[in-house]
């Protein structure tokens, strides 16, 4: 088993095919997709493939330690990653492809309009192993 990090965008991806942004849904399109994220979540924990999933609020701090006492607290001036990420969900599965699969399925998530957004998921495999100091150097 492999376990897999699908990010979810508010922005930074390229646009999906359906896409009005969720501001602009109604509360029945919103709850549609809610849903039917519920349900791929419910699915996936059947087969013992989910692992977690949390929406993500759109407030949030950089926060840096400087040294000893408290740390600055900071709201830039880098991409904000508040901005971006808009949730996630961990999968544990046998490959690569069933990973590809399952974000494949988790993009059709309904949006304006009852279709399915055909949003970009980001799709990232957990790290194995750490890597070694050459790799480090390398990258």
């Amino acid at each position: 088993m492999a376990k897999y990090l699908m990010l979810k965008h508010y922005r930074g991806a390229p646009a999906s095919v359906n896409c009005v942004p969720m501001d602009q849904w109604t509360p029945e399109e919103i709850s549609a997709h809610v849903q039917y994220m519920n349900d791929f979540a419910a699915r996936l924990e059947k087969t013992g493939e989910f692992v977690d999933g949390q929406a993500l609020a759109p407030e949030g701090t950089w926060v840096r330690y400087d040294g000893e006492g408290r740390p600055p607290v900071t709201d830039g001036p880098f991409a904000e990653t508040k901005d971006l990420i808009a949730g996630w969900m961990i999968i544990d599965v046998d490959s690569y492809e069933r990973a590809v699969e399952l974000a494949g399925e988790l993009s059709a998530a309904p949006g304006a309009g009852g279709k399915p957004i055909h949003e970009w998921l980001e799709l990232r495999p957990f790290l194995a192993a750490p890597p070694t100091i050459t790799e480090c150097f390398h990258q």
